[in-house]
């Protein structure tokens, strides 16, 4: 164990974009690196996160190095994490586990892992900016220091919720986990609808990138329900009248939810899929 005074080691399986996010959040709070150690078999984003990550311990598999580690932050692919818990098992078995990967339950997890002291995270690829928003859950075994820990850990990467049940991961998944996505699909929509109407590319981006982050500031800012927030800038007979009708007309947001709705479906079906 670490002494009061030293960072926790972390040890993490899996060396991509988030756990990427995790070490880069935890050096700027400043983190040892020579606490952090990291298992990617690929060759090529080991040199990389060597690269990036000067002192940062990089591995090509799990080994007796990983036993110190207090905690061991799982960011592998939901269709290979099984393999990956299976052969990191003997290692770190006195550690406390937090995983990134959508759908895996931490049913299946503890299974692996011959552990229950397992939280379960979903981020999203804003934290790659540290404004990402996470959802966490985590099982009885894991104390409320533990638990503080992985909100130290995970405040590193922007802001987080936590959640009483397992299942209502899958809802987070699907709003917030796959959220980054829609509002790239919007941004492009908006784009491409304002170099339609003459605008230059770059700048209709510029103005609906814009548009986007004030939005969103201002909500985060306010006291008002969203609702109150869209109907002051939608008076009645304007511009703004007339795009809100076209959508609704459409069925635009009850389209959307059913897409999300899909979303929450595929994250259970990946545990299911994924989990045995």
């Amino acid at each position: 164990m670490t002494s009061p005074t030293s960072p926790p080691q972390i040890g993490f399986i899996g060396g991509g974009n988030m756990a990427s996010a995790i070490i880069g959040g935890l050096l700027r709070q400043g983190h040892l690196a020579s606490a952090l150690q990291v298992v990617e078999p690929w060759d090529e984003q080991r040199a990389r996160l060597a690269q990036q990550f000067p002192g940062v311990s990089v591995l090509p598999e799990a080994s007796e190095a990983l036993k110190p580690a207090e905690l061991v932050v799982w960011a592998v692919k939901p269709q290979t994490f099984k393999d990956a818990a299976l052969s990191s098992a003997p290692f770190v078995s006195q550690a406390l586990h937090l995983s990134v990967a959508a759908g895996i339950t931490s049913e299946s997890i503890a299974t692996w892992l011959g552990s229950d002291r397992i939280v379960r995270a979903m981020p999203n690829t804003p934290a790659l900016v540290g404004l990402g928003m996470t959802g966490l859950m985590a099982r009885a075994a894991v104390s409320n220091d533990e638990k503080a820990l992985v909100e130290r850990v995970v405040r590193t990467t922007g802001e987080l919720v936590w959640v009483n049940v397992e299942s209502d991961l899958d809802a987070v998944t699907a709003l917030s986990g796959s959220g980054p996505a829609y509002v790239f699909y919007f941004l492009e929509a908006m784009r491409d609808a304002g170099t339609r109407m003459g605008l230059a590319p770059e700048v209709a981006q510029q103005l609906a990138i814009g548009t986007f982050i004030g939005a969103a500031t201002l909500a985060q800012r306010s006291t008002d329900p969203l609702q109150t927030l869209r109907e002051r800038v939608t008076s009645k007979g304007g511009t703004t009248y007339a795009a809100i009708t076209s959508m609704e007309a459409s069925g635009m947001k009850q389209r959307f939810i059913a897409a999300m709705q899909a979303a929450e479906q595929r994250a259970a079906e990946l545990g299911r899929e994924f989990g045995g």
